[in-house]
């Protein structure tokens, strides 16, 4: 039986402002660290095997506090960013023995907030109403100017988790996934069958891991949350 488990990256230095991020590439806050470390310690008695990041910074950092603020839980391997096709990083092929592979793709990056991002919340629910705004963030299909919709990262995010990260885990391997609250918020919408209803009520906290057992045929049979 597989782990699989999910987390939001921790603060960003823009989610302490109140800012839509999107893709603007934020790095962490004080704040953000200080949860990714907690995580870590949350952790303490998983071992993963592979880890899955967007490539947005906030992101990977709080994937690699993760891995090496405890060291058990990479089960004495060193944690190696997979680059692909960059500088010719990626013609290293490792050592599996030592290393635990940790991949960026941009298949697992937060929502595109289009024209929002890094507009003040708050301030931008003054501008157009507040009942606009929350239909820009929280409906499934409505996406914010020049965006992406949930609906639209369910559609990039959730064919990547079939083909490259549910192989891992019907394999046996324990898996972590640091990402975001949209682009984990498809996943959790694939892995528990939530219909669009449901999924835009799903508020994932900042650093807080979600744990999945996944059995060899790729189905969830439990599901923790450590806070």
């Amino acid at each position: 039986m597989a782990k699989l488990i999910l987390i939001r990256h921790g603060q960003s230095l823009w989610n302490a402002e109140n800012k839509f991020t999107g893709w603007v590439d934020v790095p962490l806050g004080e704040q953000g660290r200080a949860e990714a470390t907690i995580a870590s310690c949350r952790l303490k008695h998983y071992r993963v095997r592979v880890c899955f990041t967007s490539m947005l910074f906030r992101a990977i950092e709080t994937a690699i506090i993760i891995l090496t603020e405890v060291d058990d839980i990479c089960d004495g391997r060193i944690p190696i960013i997979k680059h692909q096709a960059w500088h010719g990083w990626d013609k290293y092929k490792g050592s599996p023995e030592r290393e635990l592979p940790v991949y960026p793709t941009a298949m697992l990056d937060e929502r595109y907030y289009g024209e929002l991002q890094g507009l003040n919340k708050a301030e931008t629910a003054i501008k157009f109403g507040q009942e606009q705004v929350q239909l820009w963030r929280r409906s499934y299909a409505v996406p914010p100017p020049g965006g992406e919709s949930l609906a639209d990262t369910v559609k990039r995010t959730v064919p990547f988790f079939c083909d490259r990260i549910l192989p891992q885990l019907i394999t046996g391997d324990n898996v972590l996934i640091a990402a975001h609250g949209n682009s984990l918020r498809a996943i959790i919408k694939h892995l528990e069958n939530l219909s669009e209803g449901e999924i835009v009520n799903v508020e994932l906290g900042t650093a807080i891991p979600i744990i999945y057992d996944i059995d060899a045929h790729g189905q969830t049979t439990n599901k923790i949350i450590l806070n």
